[in-house]
């Protein structure tokens, strides 16, 4: 008899265990649930039966297949959800009572996506209609902090989600500009970096928007230090370098926290592309005393402005480098609103390909961008209008459903917070998939077929195996 072999490291390390606790030798005879989402036919989270497992040696090379390996056990899920920004609340509101509540199901109810992370804005970015801060200018001391702004639509809307999802409500918020009185180039827009003598005053700004949305029932679980802190847009943005965001880290931010009593709050840093996430981990964290303060490493998708493809391997090099932190996706849409383009389904490939590939490079948390846009991919102060998973057509009443929602759906529906990400790994370049092993016991395996071909595959999983059709264009989610 083998003897058990247990190898456990920090987050991100996979944990091998014998074959005496196999999976299977544990869950023999199940059959597994398939739901499927198949453009061709127009299908949607298509509940199509089951499938059932079969005995099955070695794989060759021309036997397509999904491998799954239970015992071997990765990071660990926060959660999956969106960004709820003043469009997407303004929008909300706008909406007929009944639609609203459509809304919320969608994303937050018991049928809904399994949404349990919430982003939002401090002091407005793009997607708000007008710019604003809390305080009145050259008020150093911040007495004038006031949410007043807030109140009206985004707080409202935070709260009912914060409601429906209950205990797993997991918010966090980011800053796309100080107020111009603090900055360089005393504008909101076009970056512009934090003054020194600026630096305490904004960590205290922080410590305000806490304190403020607790008192209104808000449990704050983290933010990010800045917003696309490398990105001069003519929109709301200031500029760090990633030595200046680990000095305000440093001696402002983290310290402040901690000494409000906020040492839980969990601080990313970042929260920009993958491009550069290495360099800016690995520069900004090489100070113990910064790296301290930060539990996270917080990027978004959209390095494909200067590149052909997401550059996903920088996550696992990143991961790899710093176990003991965790990656958050915090920011993803497609741009360039059209809205004769919301049925295209390319716009869920686009979620679907960087979701798998996140999570199978050690990405803990993914939040989309804004949860709702309205008919003309807004509302936004600067034009830059965006598709959402749900598009609200304020003049009609209507809510559309894009196939980013479902696609995105096919895994936060089904993968749940504290789940473990498992081994997993396709011998096909057209099926993307991840599997994660829930709390409960329950498999879930996610596969994708972005190719314009059917392709017939094996779930394989320890010597059995379940064949599955992945038609053209499709998504699915095997429940075993």
């Amino acid at each position: 008899m083998r003897k058990l072999i247990v190898s456990c490291f920090v987050m991100g390390i996979a944990v091998s265990v014998s074959a005496q606790q196999s999976y299977w030798k544990k869950n023999a005879g199940k059959t597994a649930k398939v739901i499927l989402t198949n453009s061709k036919v127009n299908e949607r989270m298509t509940d199509k039966g089951s499938v059932k497992f079969e005995q099955f040696g070695q794989p060759k090379e021309t036997e397509a297949c999904i491998f799954v390996a239970p015992d071997f056990k990765y990071q660990k899920l926060i959660g999956i959800g969106g960004a709820i920004t003043d469009a997407s609340a303004e929008t909300f509101y706008k909406m007929p009572k009944n639609k609203q509540k459509e809304i919320l199901d969608a994303y937050f109810g018991k049928n809904g996506l399994g949404y349990t992370v919430v982003r939002t804005n401090m002091n407005s970015c793009d997607f708000s209609s007008d710019s604003y801060t809390y305080v009145q200018d050259n008020d150093t001391s911040l007495k004038t902090f006031n949410l007043a702004h807030d109140e009206k639509y985004k707080i409202p809307m935070i709260k009912e989600a914060q409601k429906a999802i209950g205990n797993n409500f997991t918010f966090y918020f980011s800053p796309w500009s100080p107020p111009a009185w603090m900055k360089s180039n005393k504008s909101l827009y076009k970056g512009g970096r934090l003054e020194n003598q600026y630096y305490q005053t904004w960590a205290d700004y922080y410590i305000k928007f806490i304190k403020e949305y607790e008192k209104r029932g808000i449990n704050v679980w983290g933010l990010t230090v800045q917003n696309e802190p490398m990105a001069t847009q003519s929109w709301e943005s200031c500029i760090y370098t990633a030595e200046e965001e680990g000095e305000f880290l440093k001696n402002n931010l983290g310290p402040t926290l901690w000494k409000n009593g906020y040492k839980d709050k969990k601080v990313m840093i970042w929260d920009h592309n993958r491009d550069l996430i290495y360099q800016r981990a690995t520069t900004t964290l090489s100070d113990p005393e910064t790296s301290k303060y930060a539990h996270g490493i917080g990027y978004h998708w959209y390095e494909t402005w200067n590149n052909k493809t997401q550059l996903f391997d920088n996550l696992a090099e990143t991961h790899r480098a710093f176990p003991d932190k965790f990656l958050a996706f915090t920011e993803g849409c497609k741009e360039q609103f059209a809205m004769d383009r919301i049925y295209d389904v390319s716009l869920g490939e686009l979620y679907g390909k960087n979701m798998l590939n996140d999570f199978n490079k050690g990405n803990a948390m993914w939040t989309d961008w804004n949860i709702l846009l309205d008919e003309t991919g807004g509302p936004n102060h600067k034009g830059n209008f965006c598709f959402a998973p749900i598009i609200a057509d304020t003049t009609t009443g209507e809510v559309f459903y894009t196939y980013e929602y479902y696609y995105i759906g096919h895994v936060s529906k089904f993968i749940k917070p504290n789940a473990q990400r498992i081994g997993s790994s396709s011998n096909r370049a057209a099926l993307t998939s991840s599997a994660f092993m829930n709390e409960n016991g329950q498999l879930v395996t996610v596969i994708m077929n972005d190719s314009d071909n059917d392709i017939e595959t094996n779930l394989w999983i320890e010597g059995m195996a379940a064949k599955l059709n992945a038609p053209a264009h499709s998504i699915q989610t095997v429940i075993l």
